[in-house]
């Protein structure tokens, strides 16, 4: 049924916007068959296709992040950014946009490897250098606890930082972070797509091989070790899969807020199971619907404006969020 509803979404995002594409013409352009009008097919396949693999890619990766991170941390508010890794990428852009200035962003696009990729690049060194200072420091810690507290203290660091450097900036350069704090799908090519995808595959594929302990987990790191679990070596491996999930994200699209949290506690809803060989494909199916839906809201379908896609990520998810545990409370009593 996910599946389906993904399908359905997918054509949905295909076929509105400020120009109307039926179903199909949608159809015919998606098997290589000429539309009713010639520029339909430019629309699908430059703009349109691009934004929503984007948007199926982030949701599933956010969603399977945030799933592992609360298992983790046995914490259902934690999230894809607790260890930080927001924070970091922000900074990058931050140095690029606010600090040096348009020349940096010139000077990235012309540097080997991160060619064409401006802010994109600065954004994967900002998220990387932060996903490697929270592995060397959970090398050190035996607790997930103060893992937890560690993360959420480099991420007011780096944020402290974003802060400064926004006050001391001028108001076009702020302009410009503040449009990628925003969130969005539409910066996405072909090539960030390929990369993405490959990112997301490493991150969930490790999720997947880690379901099993996972399960274990959620019952204690005393239990999961009396049973013959490497916890330590499952941390590393859920640390290591949800930093890459959400750095890749954050990178392409922006800092996306609430999908990683809210998203896990609608599957469990739905599914009423905590294993998860079905949780996690399912928490990574909605987050792709939950994604691609919100790119349509944000699209504003008949409009030329597009609205935050956080501020529409929020708006839906806290309610939905309120009512799941509101749901709980009345079911558990």
């Amino acid at each position: 049924m996910l599946i389906v509803l993904l399908g359905i979404v997918f054509i949905l995002s295909l076929g509105l916007g400020s120009v109307s594409i039926p179903p199909s013409d949608v159809a015919k352009i998606l098997v290589g068959r000429e539309a009713s009008l010639p520029m339909l097919s430019t629309i699908v396949w430059d703009l349109r296709l691009p934004r929503t693999l984007t948007a199926i890619l982030a949701g599933a990766a956010l969603a399977a992040a945030g799933l592992q991170m609360q298992t983790m941390f046995r914490n259902p508010l934690a999230g894809p950014y607790v260890l930080g890794v927001d924070a970091g990428a922000s900074l990058g852009v931050a140095l690029v946009t606010l600090g040096w200035g348009v020349g940096a962003e010139g000077f990235l696009s012309n540097v080997g490897l991160l060619a064409g990729l401006g802010r994109l690049g600065a954004a994967t060194l900002g998220a990387g250098a932060t996903l490697c200072l929270v592995l060397a420091i959970a090398a050190r810690l035996r607790s997930d606890v103060t893992l937890l507290v560690v993360g959420l203290l480099i991420g007011y660091f780096a944020s402290g930082l974003v802060g400064v450097m926004v006050y001391m900036s001028v108001p076009e350069s702020i302009q410009r972070y503040l449009q990628w704090t925003f969130g969005s799908f539409t910066a996405a090519t072909w090539p960030t797509i390929g990369l993405l995808a490959i990112s997301v595959g490493l991150g969930c594929l490790i999720a997947l091989l880690l379901s099993k302990s996972m399960d274990a987990l959620l019952l204690g790191e005393e239990y999961a070790e009396s049973v013959g679990i490497a916890v330590r070596r499952v941390r590393w491996g859920l640390v290591i899969g949800s930093s890459i999930l959400a750095a890749s994200v954050t990178a392409i699209c922006g800092p996306i807020g609430f999908i990683g949290v809210a998203v896990p506690h609608l599957a469990r809803e739905l599914l009423r199971t905590s294993q998860h060989r079905y949780l996690l494909p399912s928490t990574m199916l909605i987050g792709a619907i939950v994604a691609v839906i919100a790119d349509i809201i944000a699209r504003g379908p008949g409009d030329d404006v597009t609205l935050p896609l956080n501020a529409i990520t929020s708006l839906f998810g806290a309610p939905l969020l309120v009512w799941l545990v509101l749901r709980r409370v009345e079911v558990s009593q």
